[in-house]
């Protein structure tokens, strides 16, 4: 009798998934609990305004993050001029969800900027267009600048401030907000 033991990857990571669905059975049950809760579900719906790319999902169910979200929202919001994907703080997406939620707003962001790598950001400086500053958390993946159509931006940036986590800068000159996950504090520009 032979056993045959030369799996192929996908058949090893087939038989793995399974394996793990046994051994975390009630976690199952906890996350399908949590998908059936739509009000635990958070999504969000952005559109870039360089790359012309969209993407809607759900981030998050409860306290728990999407891994493959993550990921995807990592690729989404990379530095536009290099292409270099940075890793975007997840609470960053927590404060556009509660900036939509307390607007009831509907509709998708427009996002200007996400991650901007040390190289892109010292090359914008060097324009001096402004608004750029040396150390921006951009380079962390720890800002975004956005906008929301149907929203006057004086009204995005409030309800920014309402939340009182984070950095928020009012850009009307370029028609934009910038929220961080820094230290709370505001700014005009």
């Amino acid at each position: 009798m032979t056993i045959k033991t030369n799996f192929t990857r996908r058949q090893l990571l087939k038989a793995a998934t399974g394996v793990a669905g046994l051994c975390a059975f009630p976690m199952v049950a906890r996350a399908t609990t949590l998908a059936a809760a739509p009000s635990l579900a958070r999504d969000l719906s952005l559109d870039h305004t360089h790359t012309l790319e969209s993407i809607q999902l759900t981030y998050a169910f409860g306290r728990r993050y999407v891994p493959e979200a993550l990921k995807g929202l990592n690729h989404f919001l990379r530095d536009h001029y290099s292409g270099l994907v940075g890793n975007m703080d997840p609470a960053l997406y927590d404060i556009l969800h509660s900036i939509q939620a307390s607007l009831q707003a509907r509709g998708s962001y427009q996002i200007i900027s996400g991650y901007r790598s040390p190289h892109t950001n010292e090359r914008l400086r060097a324009r001096g267009g402004g608004g750029v500053a040396k150390r921006s958390l951009h380079m962390e993946g720890k800002a975004v600048d956005i906008r929301l159509p149907g929203v006057p931006l004086a009204e995005l940036r409030d309800a920014a401030l309402e939340l009182a986590v984070g950095g928020v800068g009012y850009y009307p000159g370029s028609d934009f907000v910038h929220v961080d996950t820094g230290r709370v504090r505001s700014w005009s520009g």
